[in-house]
């Protein structure tokens, strides 16, 4: 048995480097696991999820948005009363959506066409 066997392949790595998990990254804290929802539940594209230029408050409002029944209010007022962050950083969070192109202003607030 000291005798290498050259049709034995050596062992696959347990990941690839630099791709998914870059040089030196070892996972810390917490472990997610994805559960497949069969019901009541949103999808969210990654663009969203995972936009660089958004901050964190933004993708979880805009998640939140995208959950709720067509017509439920998402005005400053209704998710400052739903949610702990105040109607200043709310108001913060819509103006990053909307500049990102993720929200657009209700017709009554869009000026006239053509001016």
């Amino acid at each position: 048995m000291d005798t290498e066997n050259p049709s034995a392949t050596s062992s696959a790595p347990s990941r690839i480097r630099g791709k998914n998990h870059p040089e030196g990254h070892r996972p810390a804290g917490v472990t997610h696991d994805h559960v497949r929802h069969t019901e009541n539940f949103t999808v969210i594209g990654n663009d969203l999820a995972q936009h660089p230029e958004l901050s964190l408050l933004a993708i979880g409002l805009a998640c939140y948005i995208q959950s709720v029944r067509p017509g439920t209010a998402v005005d400053i007022k209704t998710l400052a009363a739903r949610f702990p962050e105040g109607p200043t950083r709310i108001a913060a969070a819509l103006r990053e959506l909307e500049a990102h192109g993720y929200l657009r202003p209700p017709a009554s607030a869009r000026p006239p066409a053509g001016s």
